[in-house]
C-alpha cells in the first residue's frame, strides 16, 4: 500500500482544536471589557446622581411629598366716615370633609356618613357630593364644585349651630372624615339699623374661569378657594379688602395620605375701607324713603281711581362740593345677611323676581326714570346762554297746541305771561313747551335732519346726562338722552318687529293702539317731530335718568359748574392702621355757563322752596339759616302713575329723592326730603341746634377713624365744629 506525503492526520485537528480555543478567549475577554465599561458606566451615573447631583434630587423628592394646604385671609372691613363698622367679619361654625380619609372607607361607611352629615347640618345628600366634586372632573357643576386644593378638606355646610358643630367634634366615631372648625364670614352690624346692600355688595366663590384668569395674571392674592366680590364696593375695592391668604405646608406619602405639618406662611389680613357714607344719615334716609313709599301706596290716586303703586325708590345725599356720597338709598332692598354662608335658589330667585320687585337692583345708580320737572332747570340755563334771557317774558297757558295735540300745563293751571325764574317756581310746562318748540322751528324741523343744533340736548350733555357719572360701584347706568340720534338708531333697530305687526292683518291679541302705533312706526318711526322736542324741554318722553345722575348735575349747580365722579370710598386703612391710599375727589368735567346764569337759577330754586311748589312743605323751617334750593317733579309715564321727584341742595350737600308710581313731587317726597334736611342740619322745630346735627359741624371729619395696633377700630372721638372741615 501506498502513502502521498503530507502533514500527519493527528497534526490537523489538533490544530483546529487549538485555533477555536484562540477565539473563544477572545470573545470572553472582549465580553468581559464589555461588562467592566457596563459597571464602570453605572459606577460613574451612580457617582453622579447621588454625588454630584444628590442635593438637587433630594429637593425635588422632599418638594413631591410636601403639600400646600391654604389659608383664607380674614376680609377687609367696610367702615362709615366715622369708623362706624358697616361690614365686619364674625366666626362661623364650618363642617368640612376630608376625601382622603372618606376614600379609606367602604363605599357603604361613605353612604352612611354623607348620610349623617346631612340630617345634622340640614344639607341636602345631593349638594353634598356635588360639593366634593373638584372643579373639572365629570359631573362637577360650576359654583357647586371645589375649586381648592385636593388635600384641604372641602366645606359642604357652613354657618351651622354651634350644637351641631359640637356633636360631630364629640362623636368622631360617628363621623369620620368629618372636621367642624371655625371660620370667618361676613357680618352686618347695622349702625343706626342702616341696610345699605346696593351701596356694600356680596361675595360668592370664585368661578374657574376667574381662577384661570388670576393664573394668568399671576395673581396669588386668590385662589380656589376664595370669595371675591360680586357688587358694591366689596366688587369694587375686591383687590384692597381680599388680603393675602397663607400656606400650610403638610408632608404626604405616595397615597397622598397627609403625614403632618411641615411649615406655615401666615395670611395677611385684608385693608379696610374707609367709606364717606355716614351711618347716622344713611340711617334716617333709608327709613324716610321706606315712610314714603308706605305712606304712598295708601294714599289715593283721583287719576287712576286707586292708590298709588308705589313700587320702588331711591334716595340719594351727596356732598356739594366733592361728590362723596353721604348717603344712598334704594327700595326694595333685601338682607345682605342672605349670601353669608351661601345663597338658596329659591333666595336667589327672589332677588330676580320681577313679583318681587327686583329687589337686587340698585334703583338709585341703576334705576332710569324720566326725570320730569326736575329737568327745567338745565333747560333754563341752556335757554338762558342761546338767545334768552332773564328778562324774557312767555305765556304760561294752560295748555299749547302742537299740530293737532294739546300739551296741557299740571292741572291745566295758567298764570300768564312770565319769566323763566317764575316758572320754575310754579314749574309751568307750557313755557318750556315753547321753548322746545322755538328750538326745533329755527333749528330742527327737518325731521330726518339727525344732526340739527339743539340747545337744550347740548345743555343737557353737559350736564353729564346720557353718560355713566363714574362712581366707585360696578354696574351703573348711562341713562338716556332722547335726541334725534337716539330716535333714528332706536328706529333702526325696531323697525323690523313693528313693520312685522302693521304688515299683517290686526289680531285679537293686538290692541287698536298698538296696530296704529306699529304702523306709524314703520313709516316715520325715525322723524323727530315737534312733540318730541316739546316732551323733551320738559323731562318727558323718552329721556331717562338715575337719581344719582340728577344728584350729580343739582351738585354742579350747587358748586359753581363742577361735574364730580360721585365717591364712595374715601381711603384704604392697612391692617397696621396706617392709611395705605386716600381716595380724592375726582373732576369729571365743568359746565361751561355764566356765572350770572347760575346765580339766576340758584335764586330761582330758592324761591321755590319759599313760595313755590315746595313751600308748603318747608313752612316752619330756617330756611334764612339754612338756604335750600329745590325742585318738585310728577314725571307722567305712560301706562303707569306719575314718578315722584323732589331735587335740592344747600351750599354743602344734595339730596334727591324719587319715588316710582308714587304721585306728585312735593306730595310724595316733599315731607321726607325735608326730614333728611331736618337730620343733616339739626333743625329743631324753627331753629338750628348744630350738636344735633347729624354730622357734626355739618359736613363728614376730614380726620379718618382711629385704629388701635391690630387693625381694630375703636370708638370714635366726636370732633368739635372747629376741627370739622
Amino acid at each position: 500500500m501506498s502513502v502521498r506525503p503530507g502533514r500527519p492526520l493527528g497534526l490537523t485537528v489538533n490544530g483546529e482544536e487549538q485555533a477555536g480555543t484562540r477565539r473563544s478567549r477572545l470573545r470572553l475577554v472582549v465580553i468581559q471589557a464589555l461588562v467592566f465599561s457596563l459597571f464602570a458606566t453605572l459606577g460613574v451615573r451612580l457617582y453622579y446622581l447621588q454625588v454630584v447631583s444628590g442635593e438637587q434630587y433630594r429637593t425635588q423628592a422632599a418638594s413631591q411629598s410636601v403639600r400646600d394646604i391654604v389659608v383664607q385671609p380674614q376680609r377687609g372691613l367696610i367702615v362709615d366716615d366715622m369708623g362706624r363698622p358697616l361690614v365686619s367679619n364674625r366666626t362661623s361654625w364650618v363642617v368640612s370633609v376630608d376625601r382622603t380619609l372618606l376614600g379609606k372607607l367602604r363605599a357603604r361607611d361613605q353612604r352612611t356618613v354623607l348620610e349623617r352629615v346631612a340630617e345634622v347640618s340640614r344639607t341636602p345628600v345631593r349638594d353634598i357630593r356635588r360639593a366634593l366634586l373638584t372643579c373639572g372632573d365629570p359631573g362637577s357643576i360650576e359654583g357647586s364644585c371645589w375649586n381648592g386644593s385636593p388635600y384641604q378638606p372641602v366645606p359642604v355646610a357652613e354657618d351651622v349651630p354651634k350644637r351641631t358643630a359640637l356633636m360631630i367634634l364629640e362623636q368622631p366615631e360617628d363621623y369620620p372624615a368629618v372636621l367642624a372648625e371655625q371660620q370667618t364670614v361676613r357680618s352686618y352690624p347695622s349702625p343706626y339699623g342702616v341696610n345699605l346692600a346696593h351701596v356694600l355688595g356680596y361675595l360668592s366663590p370664585i368661578t374657574e374661569d376667574e381662577l384661570d384668569q388670576a393664573e394668568a395674571d399671576d395673581d396669588s392674592s386668590v385662589n380656589g378657594a376664595s370669595s371675591v366680590g360680586r357688587a358694591g364696593v366689596e366688587k369694587q375695592y375686591d383687590a384692597w379688602l381680599r388680603g393675602m391668604p397663607g400656606y400650610k405646608s403638610v408632608a404626604v406619602d405616595s397615597m397622598g395620605r397627609v403625614l403632618g405639618d411641615d411649615g406655615e406662611v401666615q395670611a395677611r389680613p385684608g385693608d379696610t375701607l374707609v367709606t364717606s357714607i355716614d351711618a347716622r344719615v344713611q340711617g334716617v334716609v333709608e327709613r324716610q324713603l321706606a315712610q314714603t313709599i308706605t305712606t304712598a301706596r295708601s294714599t289715593f290716586d283721583t287719576v287712576t281711581g286707586k292708590n298709588y303703586v308705589a313700587d320702588s325708590g331711591a334716595a340719594v345725599v351727596l356732598e356739594a362740593d366733592t361728590g362723596r356720597v353721604v348717603a344712598m338709598a334704594s327700595q326694595p332692598t333685601y338682607d345682605p345677611e342672605v349670601w353669608v354662608g351661601g345663597i338658596t335658589q329659591k333666595q336667589l330667585s327672589r332677588l330676580f323676581s320681577e313679583a318681587a320687585g327686583t329687589p337686587l337692583l340698585g334703583r338709585a345708580t341703576q334705576g332710569q326714570f324720566a326725570p320730569g320737572s326736575t329737568w327745567k332747570p338745565f333747560m333754563t340755563a341752556g335757554a338762558l346762554t342761546h338767545g334768552y334771557s332773564p328778562s324774557t317774558s312767555l305765556n304760561c297757558s294752560s295748555s299749547f297746541r302742537v299740530g293737532n295735540r294739546d300739551f296741557k300745563n299740571y292741572e291745566s293751571g295758567a298764570y300768564g305771561f312770565i319769566s323763566f325764574a317764575k316758572a320754575l317756581e310754579v314749574s309751568c310746562n307750557t313755557f318750556f313747551y315753547r321753548v322746545g318748540y322755538d328750538y326745533w322751528q329755527r333749528f330742527g324741523s327737518d325731521v330726518s335732519d339727525v344732526d340739527a343744533k339743539d340747545p337744550l340736548v347740548a345743555e343737557a350733555q353737559a350736564f353729564g346726562f346720557g353718560s355713566e357719572t363714574g362712581i366707585d360701584l360696578p354696574g351703573e347706568a348711562s341713562g338716556r338722552i332722547a335726541d334725534r340720534k337716539w330716535k333714528l338708531a332706536y328706529y333702526e333697530s325696531m323697525k323690523d318687529y313693528y313693520c312685522g305687526i302693521a304688515d299683517k292683518p290686526q289680531d285679537a291679541e293686538t290692541s287698536d293702539f298698538v296696530y296704529t302705533f306699529a304702523g306709524e312706526f314703520c313709516v316715520e318711526g325715525f322723524a323727530y317731530r315737534a312733540g318730541d322736542a316739546v316732551n323733551f324741554a320738559i323731562g318727558q318722553g323718552d329721556t331717562i335718568v338715575t337719581p344719582l345722575q340728577l344728584a350729580r348735575a343739582y351738585g354742579a349747580l350747587a358748586n359753581g359748574g363742577t361735574l364730580y365722579a360721585p365717591r364712595v370710598g374715601k381711603a384704604v386703612v392697612g391692617p397696621d392702621g396706617k392709611v395705605i391710599q386716600r381716595i380724592p375727589p375726582q373732576v369729571q368735567g365743568r359746565v361751561d355757563l355764566p356765572e350770572e346764569t347760575l346765580r339766576y337759577v340758584d335764586e330761582a330754586l330758592k324761591n321755590v322752596t319759599r313760595v313755590g311748589t315746595m313751600a308748603w312743605r318747608m313752612v316752619g323751617f330756617p330756611l334764612d339759616e339754612v338756604p335750600i334750593r329745590s325742585k318738585t317733579g310728577s314725571a307722567e309715564v305712560y301706562g303707569k302713575q306719575s314718578t315722584s321727584w323732589v331735587a335740592s341742595y344747600s351750599d354743602d350737600y344734595v339730596v334727591v329723592m324719587m319715588v316710582s308710581q308714587g304721585g306728585t313731587g312735593s306730595g310724595t317726597s316733599g315731607p321726607a326730603v325735608r326730614k333728611i334736611w331736618e337730620a343733616l342740619y339739626g333743625v329743631d322745630g324753627e331753629s338750628v341746634v348744630a350738636d344735633d346735627a347729624a354730622i357734626p359741624g355739618t359736613t363728614p371729619p376730614a380726620g379718618l377713624p382711629t385704629f388701635a395696633d391690630d387693625g381694630s377700630i375703636l370708638p370714635p372721638v366726636r370732633p368739635t365744629t372747629e376741627e370739622s372741615r
